[in-house]
């Protein structure tokens, strides 16, 4: 039987293990009787934390529970999918570094720097459609550029291509293809170093970061690991440099998403502290958004993931969400204020929560994991689903 939800998934990868329900238990400190509700979905799995730890315990990747990446039947609502083969080769292309494409000209300088603040507008936006429209080829232009530059053109343009291996990193992490996002971080670590500059390098740490927190997992030590390493390789910088700053103030709130999925909540409210210390009123260093709004959306998040729906649901309510410069933050916050009101079985608020989010960028909820957990489990729950339940659910390519 193919394992289509959640908890089928957790079944295959146990039997696959040799374990029966109470060895999945023991190992994980739960109930048989958690481990049998969560397989059949009658127990909801609504956090990333819960998951990671059963996919550490399994050995196993957290994609391979989630079931990513999600295909839709409709282009509209296809986010981004249809590109990421081409954004495969061009990274792939990139990797190389003697390739060229003779029938690929030259690029100016300035039109790439446009191209480029074009394209982290659309990331900002979570618009994965036109993003996989334009990446492959701007992969390939800065890459053919860096190769062929020298002197300071050439540290301008490695600087570019960090900020490019960015938009590709999240783009294959939003839309679930977490392999390539690898790809195109080692592409923004391996750059920065070279470089040698502190900002970037930092920009690629932050960057690194944010695939192993998607691997989840054993990953998530290594992502608190390069986030706390980030920090102290930046405190000479605090109050100094307003870019390092921010920069140091963005690890720590990797650090504490970090922590969070590792359930330790001290961490956590010592990162979130550190963070808001330094944070300005708005703000978009290096893609990372650090400004206040953001550190108030880290506590939401993170206050979920430790399974605090009262502290969520309370935090929910001081986050200046009209104040955030990015959709694709905005649209998180409404998912998260989701979560939160659905762990508080607050169905029909928890509903409403997430038709705003879709409203903001739809490809963006359809893609994650939580948001797909959640209107399972909404489902689930009632007898007779509203029609808009129904209607979301088949939006999400979900069985209502």
């Amino acid at each position: 039987m193919t394992a289509t939800t959640t908890g089928q998934r957790i079944a295959r990868a146990r039997k696959r293990k040799g374990w029966n329900q109470a060895q999945l238990a023991d190992a994980l400190g739960y109930s048989t009787s958690w481990v049998s509700q969560a397989e059949r979905g009658v127990l909801s799995l609504d956090r990333i934390s819960v998951l990671d730890r059963v996919a550490d315990v399994l050995g196993v990747e957290i994609v391979e529970l989630t079931g990513q990446p999600y295909r839709h039947s409709s282009p509209e609502l296809d986010s981004g999918h249809n590109g990421i083969p081409a954004l495969r080769l061009a990274l792939q292309r990139a990797l190389m570094p003697h390739y060229r494409d003779p029938a690929r000209a030259p690029r100016a300088l300035t039109e790439l720097r446009t191209e480029i603040a074009a394209a982290e507008d659309l990331r900002q936006a979570a618009d994965f459609t036109t993003l996989g429209g334009i990446m492959p080829a701007l992969v390939d232009d800065v890459a053919a550029a860096l190769r062929a530059a020298e002197g300071s053109a050439h540290d301008e343009l490695a600087a570019l291509f960090v900020r490019v291996c960015h938009i590709a990193r999240v783009t294959s992490d939003l839309t679930g293809h977490h392999d390539l996002a690898w790809t195109a971080v080692e592409l923004e670590v391996r750059t920065a170093e070279a470089l040698g500059a502190p900002a970037p390098l930092a920009a690629a740490t932050w960057d690194l970061c944010g695939v192993w927190l998607h691997a989840g997992g054993d990953a998530l030590r290594s992502a608190k690991a390069a986030a706390v390493q980030g920090i102290d390789r930046l405190d000479p910088h605090v109050g100094r440099d307003a870019t390092l700053t921010a920069l140091w103030g963005a690890m720590h709130l990797r650090a504490a998403v970090a922590s969070s999925r590792l359930w330790d909540d001290a961490d956590v409210r010592g990162h979130l502290s550190e963070a808001a210390r330094v944070a300005p009123a708005s703000g978009n260093t290096w893609q990372t958004q650090f400004n206040a709004p953001n550190v108030a959306l880290h506590a939401l998040e993170t206050a979920v993931e430790l399974g605090h729906p009262k502290d969520a649901l309370g935090l929910a309510d001081k986050v200046p969400v009209d104040a955030m410069g990015s959709t694709e933050r905005r649209t998180h916050y409404w998912t998260c204020r989701a979560r939160s009101l659905g762990m508080a079985n607050r169905d029909d608020a928890a509903l409403d929560a997430l038709l705003a989010a879709e409203r903001l960028a739809a490809p963006h909820v359809h893609n994650r994991p939580m948001a797909r957990e959640l209107v399972n489990d909404l489902l689930h729950r009632r007898t007779r689903p509203s029609p808009k339940l129904k209607h979301l659910a088949r939006r999400m390519g979900l069985n209502p």
